[in-house]
């Protein structure tokens, strides 16, 4: 027997039925609620998508009060432990784990597309110096679309796949070349025989030496970190590359729009906010008067809390681990300290718990990067890097989802009512 909510409308009387399905029901099915046939119906008002799905996804699985991600059903914690981070987005994109022969194609194939045609670098060479590498990563993805025109055919399952291996492998090559530009320093092209992460520290900080050979405690940690940002079910940047390419737009356009989203400092910049605000704490004795002022409501606890998480993110756990693991090879980041007795604080004072307020991914990933000696301006396109893959994973899966249609969404008109044209000479 199919659950329903029964719904009375006090203005009429009437009752309607709704389905429930997987603890939702269509907010199409409220349209029935109207007064007389002649009414639009009742719509749901949801600023923000608090509490709307605008998809079904077998990707991420994300439980917030429990403090529970999985990619395809598989804990975050045990990917971060056991896996890498391209077989992590073979995972993604292709809904189970591969064997490995499987792996070594998919890795291959990525790899191969790293490479950048000659014309899409002097794009990027015309870039000012001081340009964010954000804003040339965003430009760059977009001007793909014109490189490979065949990503108009989304509907081929074949030319979407090849698209899945330029995407992942362009983003860090491009990724790289943002940060370079910044310097000054030449391009620096793949380096195929190393792996994914180990390529990208080649292509970022390789020199004069004939071979750059990455550290591998560092490159386990980008590895890591790379699949802790894989993906993360409807975000506001993943909302984006879904809204967008449900026209039928070509992934890279798509990619750039969600990128875009991913810019802005209340998605993707949270990790440089928890430095600004350490540098700012300066001292592990002036963080009980930091804590005294955010509790007055002077200042906010920046990478505490989350949207969605309710309990503590699982992804902090795994980098604050990594973070000691990176500080072993860097030398120890003195913010580490500060971040720690915040934490403590926090966990131990009612103020923050009763609200819920637990370290997210970002309060310790910042330290690691910066103890990489990454600059803050590129944190955000290293979250895009590896985000890449859950961005193109979710784009597949809406390209073949027989409810797929063009993300038009309902407003609430607040204007005024109908008013007579005034001419220029009459309006006061």
């Amino acid at each position: 027997m199919s659950e329903t909510l029964e719904i009375t409308d006090n203005r009429t009387g009437n009752n309607c039925q709704l389905e429930i399905d997987q603890g939702t029901i269509r907010a199409r099915d409220l349209r029935q609620i109207k007064r007389d046939e002649h009414e639009f119906g009742l719509m749901s008002y949801d600023p923000g998508f608090d509490n709307t799905a605008s998809c079904r996804s077998a990707i991420t699985e994300l439980d917030g009060e429990r403090g529970i991600l999985r990619y395809r059903g598989y804990p975050i914690e045990q990917l971060a432990e056991q896996s890498t981070f391209l077989e992590v987005a073979y995972l993604l994109v292709h809904g189970e784990l591969p064997t490995k022969s499987q792996l070594n194609s998919w890795v291959h194939n990525i790899m191969y597309h790293t490479v950048l045609h000659e014309k899409t670098k002097k794009l990027m060479e015309g870039f000012h110096y001081d340009a964010h590498p954000m804003g040339m990563l965003i430009s760059t993805v977009a001007a793909l679309s014109t490189f490979y025109p065949d990503a108009r055919k989304v509907q081929e399952p074949e030319t979407r796949m090849l698209q899945a291996y330029r995407l992942i492998g362009k983003m860090s090559t491009i990724a790289s070349y943002t940060y370079r530009n910044s310097r000054g320093l030449p391009y620096v092209y793949p380096d195929i025989s190393l792996s994914y992460t180990g390529n990208f520290l080649n292509m970022m900080y390789r020199r004069v030496e004939p071979r750059y050979q990455p550290d591998p405690v560092l490159e386990h940690a980008l590895d890591v970190l790379f699949i802790l940002h894989a993906d993360h079910e409807q975000n506001c940047s993943t909302n984006a590359m879904r809204n967008i390419s449900s026209s039928m737009a070509d992934p890279y356009v798509s990619v750039a729009g969600a990128a875009a989203a991913l810019y802005g400092p209340l998605h993707g910049g949270a990790n440089e906010a928890v430095l600004r605000m350490l540098n700012e704490i300066d001292s592990v004795k002036r963080v009980p008067d930091y804590i005294k002022r955010v509790k007055a409501g002077e200042m906010r606890l920046m990478g505490f809390g989350h949207r969605v998480y309710k309990n503590y993110d699982p992804r902090a756990t795994i980098i604050k681990k990594t973070a000691h693991q990176v500080f072993e090879v860097t030398g120890k980041n003195p913010l580490i300290d500060i971040a720690l007795e915040l934490e403590r604080i926090a966990l131990e004072d009612d103020y923050f718990v009763s609200r819920k307020l637990y370290p997210n991914v970002d309060f310790y990933s910042g330290l690691i990067y910066e103890a990489m000696e990454f600059p803050t301006s590129i944190f955000t396109v290293l979250f895009a890097i590896p985000r890449t893959a859950g961005w193109v994973a979710q784009w597949i899966e809406q390209m073949v989802d027989p409810e797929l249609k063009i993300a038009r969404p309902r407003q609430i008109y607040s204007g005024p009512a109908k008013r007579d044209f005034i001419p220029l000479e009459k309006r006061s």
